[in-house]
């Protein structure tokens, strides 16, 4: 038992060193999301998804795709990243790419452009995840499961199975030679819908199930990491899940997607109640990273705000007083004082994710208004390095200097993580 304490203690000392992961998502390439653009929605202004691109495509499909694979993402976007900074792409991909259905309309050959993309990783010096962003049956019903509508990925008996054999075959390749000098991470599933609690104990069993069948096809890197996604159920309701697996600190992430747009009560507030908002995140991701690596897997700049003439806040999506401006306008017309607003919203989440977690990833790599990472660096509300901060403390601390703080914050979280194992023992 000792020794166990011991071998723990130094595997958590080895992760907590790694630097924090500044990421982004490579979103709308290996699954396709409608809101996000592209061309090749133009023919088809019907379609809501791949499912049903792809069936209005019909014959043209696979010149279609590949035309939108080879041009979507490439290896001077790559390129671009790393040169502002970031450290880690999580590329989605659906099952079809691994191990496609007959009878669905998608088209084949995803899987060769994630490939590419590893290598042009590694040229710029990156890390990936690979994100199974797409279940047989959908997951949750949301187009970026590649078919949305009904969820029945829980409830078909064959859903389940296949999607291990998806996860096997994942993580022995990836895990492989030619890809483990750059995968570092392997995710079981993207935003499993939890509508009960019984959904939650069947996602539970799979993630058991799955991560066991992928550490026992794990080839060369045997430190891949496998990460869960909260399936929109607390962060704490996960901390019995390393010791049920059997899980070092290093060896399993929770994903989490933190979003201030989608409800009611998000849109009803001002800049500054999004910033409140985004530093109070510190008091669940904090504790939950105590536990295991838990990482902002998708959040973004977007948050139903207009800014007055006079510096003041409101919430919507449009104002009719002079000189007001709100952020669902086009960021490239942007006042300065938008783009601070702004900036002032994604720091604090950066502060959070970095100061309490593991890091993030910011969806998405490129797409429409905030939620464009690109453009965010190249119109100033993305902080350029991703380190600088122009709006320092406003989550009661400060990352001024982010290579001593990145390496006070690991003395202190190996501390608190030394702590909950001494209760352990």
């Amino acid at each position: 038992m000792l020794n166990l304490f011991f071998f723990t203690l130094l595997a958590i000392f080895a992760f907590a060193s790694a630097d924090p992961i500044r990421g982004v998502n490579v979103g709308n390439w290996l699954i396709l999301e409608k809101w996000l653009g592209g061309d090749i929605w133009n023919s088809i202004p019907n379609a809501s998804d791949e499912w049903t691109a792809c069936e209005a495509l019909g014959e043209n499909a696979p010149a279609a795709m590949q035309n939108h694979w080879s041009t979507w993402f490439t290896q001077d976007t790559v390129n671009q990243l790393a040169s502002y900074g970031i450290n880690t792409l999580r590329i989605p991909i659906g099952y079809w790419a691994i191990q496609p259905n007959a009878s669905d309309p998608y088209v084949t050959g995803a899987q060769d452009y994630l490939d590419q993309a590893i290598g042009w990783a590694r040229s710029a010096g990156l890390k990936v995840w690979v994100d199974l962003h797409g279940a047989p049956g959908s997951q949750n019903g949301y187009d970026n499961s590649g078919h949305s509508g009904t969820a029945s990925w829980q409830t078909d008996s064959s859903n389940i199975p296949t999607t291990i054999s998806i996860i096997e075959q994942l993580a022995a390749k990836y895990s492989g030679s030619g890809f483990s000098d750059v995968v570092t991470g392997l995710e079981l599933l993207n935003e499993p819908i939890s509508w009960d609690p019984q959904d939650v104990a069947i996602t539970r069993q799979y993630y058991s199930d799955a991560y066991a069948a992928a550490q026992a096809a794990l080839t060369d890197n045997k430190d891949l990491t496998i990460i869960i996604h909260d399936s929109f159920v607390d962060l704490s309701d996960w901390a019995d899940f390393p010791a049920q697996v059997g899980a070092s600190y290093n060896q399993l992430s929770l994903d989490t997607h933190i979003y201030q747009v989608f409800s009611d009560a998000d849109n009803e507030l001002n800049g500054s109640g999004h910033i409140v908002k985004a530093c109070n995140f510190q008091n669940t991701v904090g504790p939950s990273n105590e536990v295991l690596p838990t990482i902002a897997g998708e959040w973004t700049a977007a948050e139903n705000v207009c800014i007055n003439a006079d510096g003041s806040t409101i919430n919507g999506t449009s104002c009719s007083s002079e000189g007001c401006q709100c952020t669902t306008d086009d960021p490239a017309n942007w006042s300065s004082d938008l783009v601070n607003l702004v900036r002032g919203y994604v720091e604090a989440q950066m502060d959070v994710f970095e100061g309490n977690g593991t890091g993030y990833f910011f969806w998405a790599h490129t797409g429409p208004g905030s939620w464009n990472f690109m453009s965010g660096v190249q119109q100033g509300w993305i902080p350029q390095p991703l380190t600088a901060r122009a709006f320092p403390g406003q989550c009661g601390f400060t990352l001024p200097d982010i290579t001593a703080i990145d390496a006070s914050k690991r003395k202190h979280k190996h501390r608190r993580v030394k702590r909950g194992l001494l209760g352990m023992f």
